[in-house]
């Protein structure tokens, strides 16, 4: 059996309430998420984003079947989490800059060569972290988000995680986005490539986009999650609330805007970004 089919025949068997020997099926698992070679989600030729659910079972499974053990004393007590999901260690060889400070990376999360981490981080299970992004300081990236290539996640950043339900996108990320602070990315959002998200932004499935250069509204839905398009250059604004309540209170609601795409000056400001990074 390939490693889907061990991860689908625990699954089955647990679902069962079968006895069999999962612990060898659960490092070959976390190694492989850690390799790269197994995800989450892909995208193929076309640009479209696979969800790949058995990798979700996996980590399910790994929470669900694993004993809860005490992983190292601090002044707090005894941290404890699932026995094989102890913090990763990343050495010379996997060329990625952890700045001293506090942050994890907890097993079974991807972290390519190149890649910056400031203090502190947490990157969960599941995640994919490519080339050459950093991860500033207070940055979450949650189980299964997906983080492409060259990808600035700002300061205080929440790249949101979801495992349930096991159909469901993970947040992603594509190549060259700017995250800015303070963002909050959740329920599948799908970050196109090039995109700049201001500080502060917070986007959902249900949250509206409106482009003021094409002059429409986009919106996402639970099943489909929302679409930021490639290039973007989105800001916090908010519509005001409907109903005489919301107009009496002068209540309003958060949306995105996109003020303009990518030109000459956002890109001179970016390379900014990562001339400053890579001199620090």
């Amino acid at each position: 059996m390939d490693l889907r089919e061990k991860i689908e025949h625990i699954w089955t068997a647990r679902a069962e309430s079968l006895e069999v020997d999962s612990d060898s099926v659960f490092m070959e698992f976390l190694n492989e998420l850690e390799r790269g070679t197994i995800r989450a989600a892909t995208r193929d030729d076309d640009g479209d984003w696979k969800v790949h659910q058995w990798v979700k079972l996996g980590i399910l499974l790994i929470f669900r079947d694993s004993a809860t053990v005490p992983m190292g004393e601090t002044s707090f007590g005894a941290f404890r989490d699932r026995a094989p999901l102890v913090p990763r260690h990343l050495d010379d060889r996997h060329n990625v800059r952890i700045v001293p400070g506090g942050s994890a990376v907890r097993r079974g999360a991807y972290v390519a060569p190149g890649v910056t981490i400031m203090p502190p981080a947490y990157i969960n299970i599941g995640a994919y972290i490519d080339a050459n992004s950093m991860i500033d300081s207070h940055a979450l990236v949650g189980s299964c988000a997906q983080v492409g290539c060259s990808v600035h996640v700002s300061a205080a950043a929440q790249i949101g995680g979801v495992l349930e339900p096991i159909g469901a996108r993970p947040v992603i990320v594509e190549d060259h986005v700017l995250v800015g602070g303070g963002c909050g990315l959740f329920e599948g959002v799908l970050v196109k490539e090039a995109a700049v998200l201001a500080s502060g932004l917070i986007l959902t499935a249900s949250t509206p986009i409106y482009d003021a250069v094409n002059e429409r509204v986009l919106r996402g839905s639970p099943e489909d999650g929302l679409v930021i398009p490639p290039g973007a250059v989105v800001v916090p604004g908010g519509r005001r609330m409907n109903g005489s309540f919301g107009e009496q209170n002068g209540l309003s609601l958060a949306c995105g805007i996109i003020v303009k795409y990518r030109d000459t000056a956002t890109d001179k400001r970016v390379r900014l970004e990562r001339l400053l990074r890579e001199d620090e």
